[in-house]
């Protein structure tokens, strides 16, 4: 699944990022590393940028382009 699907209040693992190399440096720079729990705290109405999330007791803004490249799996609440 990808960042972008997420819902809102759901918790996920990060799996791999995706990308040129530029877009994955980039992301991993913010802190979202493979194997980092996050959770999706908002996102701008009927689904568009930016989306809220928190990873590492952060809060965090990224676009729905960045948040495509991010691959997760669904934590169990």
């Amino acid at each position: 699944m990808i960042l972008k699907d997420l819902k809102i209040g759901k918790e996920a693992r990060v799996i791999e990022i995706l990308g040129e190399s530029a877009i994955r440096r980039r992301i991993m720079d913010i802190g979202i590393l493979p194997g980092a729990k996050l959770t999706i705290i908002k996102r701008a109405p009927f689904g568009g940028d930016p989306i809220q999330i928190n990873i590492l007791n952060c809060d965090l803004i990224i676009r729905n382009s960045e948040a495509k490249n991010i691959i997760v799996t669904a934590e169990e609440s």
